[in-house]
């Protein structure tokens, strides 16, 4: 049979050949008919399976990896600002004095409703050579927080203090804006779920909504955290009791002083040999002169 006839038998059977075509697709399922409920939905098919494998982010998703916006922390057109504050300050109690100055810490705490998150008191040395050391982390409200501070540095005698501020306003802008995206995103699997026809894309479209409700979770727990580290203020704060003036006081031991008498024994002899021959030369150079003389 010529291709000129070929071609004839084609063109007169189109219709058929088009049913067949059609049917197939329908008998075989898959993602051909997940697409096509995705498009008649409103749903961008770069965020189907097909899409996503294509950017190399469908294992990235199902391993809590999510495409957000660009972490900029800075946001100037923004007028309430979202600042983090941290301090850090370290004091010296005066010897003998340090269980009155974790009073004085314990009624700060009390009396400004702060939280104390971690507490490591120790004493360090031993008898006459021995100091206590405490070291806290709190938890202060903001409004509270330059009084706390103010009260917290009456605790001894300040040795380094630090404080810094972090402006946060862009990622919790950005934060909300993702959150909404998100939610968005989620309606639409849910959309197409709905009118998904094969169990195949049921249990697809499932994994997809659970994957979306987790990181619309993570996305909430992470915009929560900013909250409270805006609302509350974190103190990090030292107390070293002064040592005693014998700290630094330690007998010499007797190793110390045999290692420092051979030292010496050595420089003497390294000395000696150093200065014979030099000895050597003046003796045979006076013995030249006294010849000499005679002469």
């Amino acid at each position: 049979m010529g291709i000129k006839k070929q071609f004839t038998i084609l063109k007169e059977n189109w219709l058929l050949i088009v049913l067949a075509i059609v049917l197939f697709i329908f008998l075989s399922g898959g993602s051909g008919v997940l697409n096509n409920l995705a498009t008649q939905s409103g749903f961008d098919n770069s965020w189907s399976r097909a899409g996503m494998e294509s950017r190399g982010l469908t294992d990235s998703i199902k391993g809590g990896y999510y495409p957000g916006f660009a972490n900029s922390d800075f946001s100037p057109e923004t007028e309430e600002r979202k600042i983090i504050k941290t301090a850090s300050l370290s004091t010296e109690i005066k010897r003998g004095l340090f269980k009155e100055a974790e009073s004085k810490l314990k009624n700060i705490i009390t009396s400004s409703d702060t939280y104390l998150l971690n507490e490591q008191v120790s004493k360090q040395g031993d008898r006459r050579k021995s100091y206590y050391y405490g070291s806290y982390q709190l938890k202060v409200d903001v409004e509270k927080y330059d009084s706390v501070i103010s009260q917290l540095k009456e605790i001894g005698t300040i040795e380094s203090f630090n404080e810094n501020t972090n402006d946060v306003t862009g990622r919790y802008t950005n934060l909300g804006i993702e959150i909404e995206v998100e939610k968005q995103r989620l309606l639409r699997y849910e959309e197409i779920y709905n009118n998904a026809k094969s169990v195949s894309d049921q249990i697809d479209l499932s994994d997809r909504i659970f994957n979306q409700e987790r990181t619309i979770k993570y996305l909430e727990d992470s915009l929560k955290n900013i909250d409270q580290r805006v609302d509350y203020s974190s103190i990090y704060f030292t107390m070293n009791e002064e040592r005693s003036e014998y700290y630094d006081v330690v007998l010499v031991k007797l190793s110390t002083l045999i290692k420092s008498l051979v030292g010496s024994f050595n420089t003497l002899i390294q000395l000696v040999f150093v200065l014979i021959p030099w000895a050597i030369a003046l003796f045979f150079i006076g013995l030249g002169w006294k010849h000499f003389k005679k002469k």
